[in-house]
């Protein structure tokens, strides 16, 4: 824990007003981001070194690769400096690092290769050729002579040579001492993922999927034989996994190979992500077996690689069994047996979120967070119950009493529907509020849209509970982690669906007495972006607005963001082209400014591809064209996300201005100021 509980007497103040010793730059300069945790791919070292990367906003955003041995808790950090181990694979990464047998690869941002290190302080030499080519998701195949690194690769050249509109996505064979040129696996399909090879490299396994869909719509697992001298697949050798049952929009992902013939994966043919098993050996369509059947969602929508829900165990004595994650649980699971009942279960005492499962050494490693513990790298003997934290996302330490914990709540939206949020109650050890008044509210729509809010502690959350704001982190239809059904109440509906539920919040918590609708105010990033201007220029509930990255032209979006999402409003707006087309003009908050009438802020980095930074500027244009008060801040060098310790600052504070100076109320905080276009003389 991080938390120290310190008293100290209780002033009275009005909401919004509260001094908090959680400031911006405690979010950012203090913290890193914690990804891609993996240990090393070479079972028989199983050494229970683990390694990390971590992002940096100190260091301009970089992201290094860590890692920490067996018996110590004292992290090391591997990536030299001028290099970041970040990849563009999709834009949003993951899947950046792999390790075999103490050797670290990456891929590094500024060229996009790979790079190979032997040692911590040891040069970063390149496996992959130069070229435009993007490399992700790697897995090492280690009985051939020499070794082969099986990868995504998304290929630019093409684009860039005028014989292809967009980029080439196929799985490649990478020699690990760079002496060969990649080799193409498998082509011809719109996007791949997770190749996964059998532990006697005899078998390979990937996701495949073509536009429009996207990893958590329609896909295919396939696995095909490998030629041991060469390790492609052999002629007529790709299988493709067929579900007994299931019609063609069923979602697979995240495969593993428990064994030589049994392949695990995540499917939705229940209505949830369950965990499954296959024996290839039978044949693809048949012998499925559920590992653990539940009525939730055992697994997250893949934006980026490497999210598996669940990793092997293979103890000294021999044999393998799976390890899945389940909320605050670790279950161990029999793949071969096919049986649904757990072998045993692990309570992870503290934490309810865990990601980046793995086990070696006999420790199950993970990044794991509550709701009030950052995300931290965790070491765990499973038997014993023991837990090591042996690297926090943020090191500060904060009294508990400035922490407001996430509250569940369900409430009734339009027809008749109901939808999810996290409510945050104002807290701060420090101030009361006058008797009968109610906070301002701040309605959070997440991005996506096809992904979820998290209970888990967030000081960007906190920054604002902890100075008197409600907070409502809004899980609208559409959301991960309910289930097939909902998730899919957003395909035709985004701009309604989302827009509905995150007014219906507003009304809901109003009318329990827990916020003022008079002071609500919403804001996004990206698709959570593009709700908080959809709200704003279609309905009336919200008397301020921030913008963060946010999509405003559907159109626009269509014609200039990358690969990855061109076609991800086919299934968001529209069932044919013409539909399609109508709804990026009924729907884009660009083409209806004049219904806008309260004030906005928008936040934008100037190198963003998913979301170009034209489209902030036309918005902000026409919204200060009309008059209303509103802000433009553009952040040199930033992509899709800030990364940037300053420009994470200025966007936190900034937007706390932006909302003190609309609703009248002085922040406690000074040298926040930002510069508001038509600002009242008034205010």
């Amino acid at each position: 824990m991080i938390f120290q509980r310190i008293d100290m007497a209780v002033q009275e103040a009005e909401y919004g007003t509260w001094k908090s010793p959680i400031t911006a730059s405690s979010v950012s300069s203090a913290g890193v981001y914690l990804f891609d945790l993996t240990v090393d791919s070479n079972i028989e070292l199983n050494d229970g070194t683990v390694y990390w990367i971590e992002g940096r906003p100190a260091e301009a955003g970089r992201y290094v690769v860590c890692s920490c041995p067996t018996g110590s808790t004292d992290p090391v950090s591997w990536t030299p400096a001028g290099f970041s181990a970040r990849t563009r694979v999709h834009e949003y990464g993951g899947g950046a690092l792999l390790v075999y047998n103490g050797a670290v690869y990456f891929s590094n941002m500024a060229d996009q290769r790979v790079y190979r290190q032997d040692k911590p302080d040891g040069p970063a030499e390149p496996v992959t050729p130069e070229g435009e080519y993007f490399y992700a998701d790697g897995c090492y195949a280690a009985a051939s002579a020499g070794g082969r690194i099986y990868y995504v690769r998304e290929g630019h050249e093409v684009v860039r040579s005028g014989s292809r509109k967009e980029a080439e996505n196929c799985l490649v064979l990478v020699s690990p001492s760079g002496a060969q040129p990649p080799q193409v696996v498998a082509s011809g399909r719109d996007f791949y993922s997770s190749p996964r090879v059998s532990a006697d490299c005899s078998k390979l396994a990937w996701i495949q999927w073509d536009h429009p869909n996207m990893p958590w719509d329609a896909t295919q697992l396939c696995w095909a034989a490998l030629d041991p001298a060469t390790g492609l697949p052999l002629a007529n050798a790709i299988n493709t996994v067929q579900v007994p049952g299931s019609g063609p929009e069923l979602n697979l992902q995240y495969p593993a190979w428990a064994s030589a013939n049994r392949l695990l994966y995540i499917g939705d043919q229940s209505g949830y992500w369950n965990l499954y098993s296959v024996d290839t050996a039978a044949g693809s369509s048949s012998n499925h077996a559920s590992l653990y059947p539940a009525k939730q969602d055992l697994a997250s929508p893949a934006w980026m690689f490497g999210q598996h829900p669940h990793c092997l165990e293979r103890p000294a004595g021999g044999g393998t069994r799976v390890l899945l994650v389940s909320g605050d649980s670790v279950l161990r699971l029999d793949a071969e047996s096919g049986s649904a009942e757990p072998l045993a279960q692990f309570k992870v005492s503290g934490y309810n979120s865990i990601k980046y499962p793995k086990w070696s050494g006999g420790y199950f490693y993970a990044v794991a967070s509550s709701a009030v513990s950052p995300p931290a790298v965790i070491r765990y003997r499973l038997e014993s119950g023991s837990i090591e934290v042996l690297r926090l996302s943020n090191s500060l330490k904060f009294d508990v009493g400035y922490i407001s914990v996430a509250q569940p709540i369900e409430f009734p939206t339009a027809n008749g529907a109901t939808a999810h949020a996290y409510y945050y109650p104002p807290r701060n050890r420090d101030f009361v509020a006058p008797s009968g008044s109610r906070p301002p509210l701040l309605v959070r729509a997440h991005g996506g849209p096809t992904a979820a809010a998290s209970p888990s502690l967030s000081l960007k959350i906190q920054y604002w509970t902890s100075r008197g704001y409600a907070l409502a982190d809004v899980d609208y239809r559409g959301s991960t982690g309910y289930g097939t059904v909902y998730r899919n109440l957003l395909r035709y509906n985004w701009g309604i669906a989302d827009v509905d539920d995150c007014c219906a919040v507003v009304r809901y918590l109003a009318n329990k007495g827990l916020a003022d609708p008079r002071r609500a105010c919403i804001d996004g990033g990206s698709a959570g972006g593009y709700t908080t201007l959809a709200c704003l220029a279609f309905r009336d509930t919200f008397s301020a607005g921030a913008s963060h990255y946010g999509v405003a032209d559907l159109q626009l979006l269509r014609a200039d963001t990358h690969k990855f999402e061109s076609r991800y409003l086919d299934n968001l707006i529209g069932r044919t082209p013409e539909e399609v087309s109508r709804a990026c003009v009924e729907r884009s908050p660009i083409h209806h400014v004049d219904k806008i009438s309260c004030p906005l802020i928008l936040f934008q980095g100037d190198e963003d591809r998913i979301v170009p930074p034209n489209q902030a500027e036309l918005m902000f244009a026409k919204v200060r064209e009309k008059g209303l008060p509103c802000a433009y801040l553009l952040f040199p060098g930033e992509q899709h996300g800030f990364r940037k310790a300053e420009n994470i600052n200025k966007s936190l504070d900034g937007q706390f201005y932006f909302f003190a100076k609309l609703f009248g109320f002085q922040p406690a905080d000074s040298g926040i100021e930002v510069d508001i276009v038509n600002l009242p003389s008034d205010k």
